[in-house]
Order: C-alpha cells, then structure tokens, then sequence
C-alpha cells in the first residue's frame, strides 16, 4: 500500500476509535449522573448535567485520544508510512 492509503485507512480507524472513546466516555458520566442524582430531581437540572457529562466527554476524548496518537508518533515514525495531510507552501 502506498503512502496514501496508509493515510486514509488511519484517519478512518482514528475517527472510529475517538467515537468510541467518547461513547464509553458519555455512557460512564451518564451512569455516575443517574447513581448519584436523586430521584426528585427537577428536569433542568437533570438536562444541564445531561450536557455537562457530553461536553466533558468530548473534552476528555481529546485528551485520551491525543495521548494515544502521541504514544504512536513514539513508537512509529510517521513521515515513512504516512502521507502528509499539510504541505508547506513554496515562497
């Protein structure tokens, strides 16, 4: 495979994985909310911890998803394998 290729089928698998990590990121905020909110609870309240629990999952997919791809950049180098997604502009 070339360069290319190699690029998409990370990007593909990239996203894939950063949905993921924020879908067990909102279902385990959204577990600790329900467990922890009492059952009196008005409706607004619930809604702004609701998003608050998504906004945090977001927030805390990038970071993980950042240190993952940090961690790879480590181990691999990038430039052989992978197709620059940015060129620099020739002046």
């Amino acid at each position: 495979m070339n360069k290319k290729i190699n690029t998409l089928i990370f990007i593909a698998g990239a996203t894939i994985v950063n949905m993921f990590i924020i879908a067990i990121l909102l279902f385990l905020f959204i577990l600790i909310i329900s467990l922890v909110l009492p059952d009196d609870a008005s409706p607004v309240t619930v809604q702004f911890l609701f998003l608050g629990a998504f906004l945090l999952s977001l927030v805390g997919s990038f970071f993980i998803y950042n240190r993952i791809v940090r961690f790879i950049s480590k181990r691999i180098d990038m430039d052989k394998y992978f197709h620059p997604l940015f060129r620099r502009r020739k002046r």
